[in-house]
């Protein structure tokens, strides 16, 4: 700085360049992570800006099968968004399982490739991108699927080399209430060949223990939450349709809920229902 000044430069150009220089945001951070099965390598890179916030761009996913490599372009529309692979954070390994990897998803003994990222936000949203490979075309094809702000774990719940994807109904998010008073109900899927099929029904065990916890929740919070109480309430009987007693489950609701609301709030749980498919038989 002395010498400049000695050379004649302007004490307020001076100041001004050293402060470009250390407001200048700092280079990002280069880095990939790989996974594999079989003969079927894949490279996820992303660059992770050193900011304040965490940032990821120049997503990018290279797919090699047999050693030739079949893919390689930028993950669609991903710019921003946050590969879960890349955050070491506890809700990270909570909402997203798989993260990353190479699997059979669906029991053809062709892996898929399964990326999970998150868009940002208080409460939405987790998606994921699976790749398959069309044997006839020699390439690779994606699919995204949305799971809002609840995500899944990736787990063979019945134990015969299929993963299911075990989530919740992140359609109930403010149905009756604030995010944090909302109830969702169990959802199970299977992915297969490009679509994510709904299974839950299959599990009629896990769908009881969550019409329980469903239960539970109402019982243990009704005094102090009318809010929370309702989207429990509504859950619950989510489940109950799954199982086929949707009866007893409506039963139990209207002689649990005392709301002044009641009759409107019955009125517009079984209009809800009917828009989510729990009536008709076909959850969405």
């Amino acid at each position: 700085m002395k010498n400049l000044l000695n050379a004649g430069v302007s004490p307020g150009l001076v100041w001004l360049a050293l402060l470009s220089i250390i407001l200048l945001p700092a280079p990002a951070t280069a880095t990939s992570k790989t996974a594999q099965a079989g003969n079927v390598k894949a490279e996820l890179a992303y660059q992770k800006a050193n900011t304040e916030f965490t940032q990821f761009n120049d997503l990018r996913l290279k797919i090699t099968r047999g050693g030739k490599t079949l893919l390689d372009q930028p993950l669609p529309d991903s710019e921003g968004n946050w590969p879960l692979v890349a955050l070491g954070t506890d809700w990270a390994k909570e909402n997203a399982q798989a993260a990353f990897q190479v699997r059979d998803l669906d029991g053809n003994q062709e892996p898929e490739v399964l990326i999970d990222l998150f868009t940002g936000g208080a409460h939405c949203c987790t998606y994921s991108l699976i790749y398959r490979y069309n044997p006839n075309s020699r390439k690779y094809s994606y699919d995204r699927f949305e799971w809002g702000n609840g995500g899944y774990q990736l787990q063979d719940l019945d134990k015969n080399g299929v993963p299911e994807f075990n989530g919740r109904n992140d359609a109930f998010a403010y149905a009756f209430g604030s995010y944090a008073a909302s109830g969702y109900p169990l959802q199970i899927w299977q992915y297969r060949q490009g679509k994510m099929v709904d299974v839950t029904r299959q599990y009629p065990k896990l769908i009881h223990n969550d019409a329980y916890f469903w239960w539970q929740t109402f019982v243990e919070r009704q005094n102090d939450d009318v809010e929370y109480g309702k989207g429990a309430l509504a859950a619950y009987l989510a489940d109950k349709y799954l199982l086929g007693q949707e009866q007893d489950g409506w039963q139990k609701v209207q002689k649990a809920y005392k709301g002044p609301d009641r009759q409107q709030y019955f009125t517009e749980l079984r209009r809800f229902l009917r828009q989510t498919g729990y009536i008709s038989g076909k959850p969405r």
